[in-house]
């Protein structure tokens, strides 16, 4: 939305009463810094990356498959019928959020979950 439009709409809402503040540009830095305060771009980033390799059914599919034990790629393409680039992405996702980590055994990438005691948390407060 251009800024000519937040503005005004901001000096209508400080005109109201509604709104505490007095100048609608110093409001402006107010509301930007708390939101960098309490929202920075990189965490939210990093929240964004967590809650959309969580948004796939087969994705959970995997962290359920690996809260029982490490598992190699192929073992997970058997267990869920994927190919290996689907099974390789899904799980290079998981673990660029962080839910799950790797080690390489010669020609063998095996993956377990990173932090059970995050899944636990999960699976306590209903979430998983």
């Amino acid at each position: 939305m251009p800024q000519r439009r937040v503005s005004k709409r901001l000096a209508r809402l400080i005109e109201s009463g509604i709104c505490p503040a007095e100048d609608a540009s110093q409001y402006t830095d107010e509301l930007r810094e708390l939101a960098d305060e309490i929202a920075d771009s990189n965490t939210a980033d990093k929240q964004s990356r967590f809650f959309k390799a969580l948004a796939d059914a087969t994705r959970l599919r995997i962290v359920k498959l690996l809260e029982v034990r490490e598992m190699c790629v192929c073992e997970v393409m058997v267990a869920l019928g994927l190919t290996q680039p689907t099974a390789s992405h899904h799980l290079g996702l998981l673990e660029n959020a962080g839910l799950v980590k790797s080690r390489k055994e010669g020609k063998w990438v095996f993956y377990s979950i990173a932090s059970p005691k995050l899944i636990e948390k999960m699976h306590n407060s209903g979430l998983m």
